[in-house]
């Protein structure tokens, strides 16, 4: 028996996905959660086999969840269910060590077949999602000038960035200007959207 952790903070998805693994003889879901940080608390107190993980929720985000699972919990793969399924985002989730990556769109059969394929240690990321991430390259943003921009993203003024990040103003118009540079983007805002849209922040 595929002992697995289902976790999202939409209660109605999470619910769902329970009984449809539940039909399946050889998958039972032992724990369920609606934030990243509980995931990680239950997977390691029931030793899950498998842990299936929304990507954005409360707390630590499913690819924060997957790197400590892979810590804490070796044994257990992870599989990222997102309706955000960005070619950054899944850049990451791989480094992270998660071995499945699926849209929300997925049928519960796809979901079965991909919770025993990783449990068995192997991989499988949806190919559209897969074609994406190679079209798109990877980030030409420098670690701080993700972290700027992703700061910038709420419409703070320079001042309130700098204070955040720990920088001086002029250091953070810079990084700003590289990464509006980098993006082909006209203004902060631009460079923000067009982050995003590639789950590069």
């Amino acid at each position: 028996m595929i002992r697995i952790l289902l976790a999202d903070d939409e209660h109605l998805i999470r619910t769902a996905l329970a009984q449809m693994l539940d039909l399946e003889d050889d998958l039972s879901v032992v724990a369920e959660a609606a934030s990243g940080d509980v995931a990680v608390q239950l997977a390691v107190e029931h030793a899950v086999d498998v842990a299936v993980l929304d990507l954005q929720m409360p707390g630590l985000d499913g690819i924060a969840v997957a790197e400590q699972l892979t810590e804490r919990l070796p044994g257990c793969g992870c599989v990222i269910v997102t309706s955000h399924g960005r070619p950054g985002h899944l850049k990451r989730a791989l480094s992270a060590g998660v071995r499945g990556f699926l849209p929300k769109t997925t049928s519960a059969v796809t979901l079965a077949s991909v919770v025993r394929t990783v449990h068995g240690g192997g991989r499988h990321v949806d190919p559209e999602l897969a074609a994406e991430a190679i079209a798109a390259g990877d980030s030409p943003l420098t670690p701080r000038e993700a972290d700027v921009l992703e700061l910038a993203a709420s419409g703070a003024p320079v001042d309130e960035i700098a204070d955040r990040a720990a920088l001086s103003p002029g250091t953070v118009r810079n990084y700003l200007s590289n990464a509006m540079t980098k993006l082909g983007a006209s203004n902060r805002h631009e460079a923000v959207a067009i982050a995003r849209r590639l789950g590069w922040i």
